[in-house]
């Protein structure tokens, strides 16, 4: 049986309201050290738990992938992914910059996510064929198509095995982006740079480490650019932007 996944948002949407409640309520409380600067709080389970038990009861012909207790596919069909609390340094040192993120992935394509920004009172809904919404209303991207006229976020540097390597190409994208975008932001939550990309808010993001819960909620959050490539009847710069975000699969987040 085919199932048109769009008729499963409102199911999407009330699991994070059940995340976003214990995000907004619980204390982090017990921090779990998972490795070197990574950490998950007891909020980050709380939420997993709650969410697995919830799309457990309502989809449960559906498999289950969450970031702190992992998960499996049932079959090759569809497949939530969740990460709890993205931006968990940010939650736990009391930094309003984190979110929900639920996804669901349809034979490894993203087909509708969730975004809850529970401390900004935001949330962002997509789903592919239906495009994106902040808070009920329609959104899209910037139509920026100058580097010096873009704010571009970026991911955060590496920590654990192998940092120091993998973060000379990071300080050099800084470097470059110092010198030609109007400011380089790093927020600390991939949740928070896709969603304001497709907000508008932010010009471009590049992510420098994701994992499939990092993006599964994320992805239809990117509605084409209005730009159509041209400015002024003139063909684009070298330097030309388009709003997007570009990402390399490396360390945990």
């Amino acid at each position: 049986m085919t199932i048109d996944t769009r008729t499963l948002l409102p199911i999407a949407e009330q699991a994070v309201t059940i995340a976003s409640e214990i995000v907004r309520t619980k204390l982090p409380g017990t921090v779990t050290v998972k490795g070197d600067r990574d950490m998950a709080t007891e909020v980050d389970y709380a939420v997993e738990q709650a969410v697995r038990e919830f799309l457990a009861v309502e989809t449960p012909e559906i498999g289950f992938l969450g970031e702190e207790d992992g998960g499996s596919r049932i079959g090759e069909g569809l497949m939530w992914a969740l990460d709890p609390v993205d931006g968990t340094a940010n939650f736990l040192h009391g930094i309003p910059l984190c979110g929900i993120s639920l996804g669901l992935v349809d034979k490894d394509m993203p087909a509708l996510g969730v975004i809850e920004l529970p401390f900004l009172s935001s949330r962002y809904t997509a789903a592919i064929g239906d495009g994106a919404k902040a808070n009920g209303t329609r959104i899209h991207v910037t139509d920026t198509g100058d580097l010096d006229a873009a704010i571009v976020a970026i991911g955060d540097y590496a920590v654990g095995t192998d940092a120091a390597a993998k973060n000379r190409p990071r300080f050099a994208l800084t470097h470059e982006l110092a010198a030609r975008v109007q400011r380089v932001r790093m927020f600390g939550s991939a949740a928070v740079d896709l969603a304001w990309v497709a907000e508008g808010k932010i010009d471009a993001n590049i992510m420098l480490s994701n994992n499939p819960w990092d993006t599964a909620g994320r992805r239809p959050h990117r509605p084409r650019s209005r730009s159509n490539g041209r400015r002024h009847g003139r063909q684009p710069p070298h330097h030309e932007l388009r709003s997007h975000h570009r990402s390399q699969p490396e360390d945990p987040c």
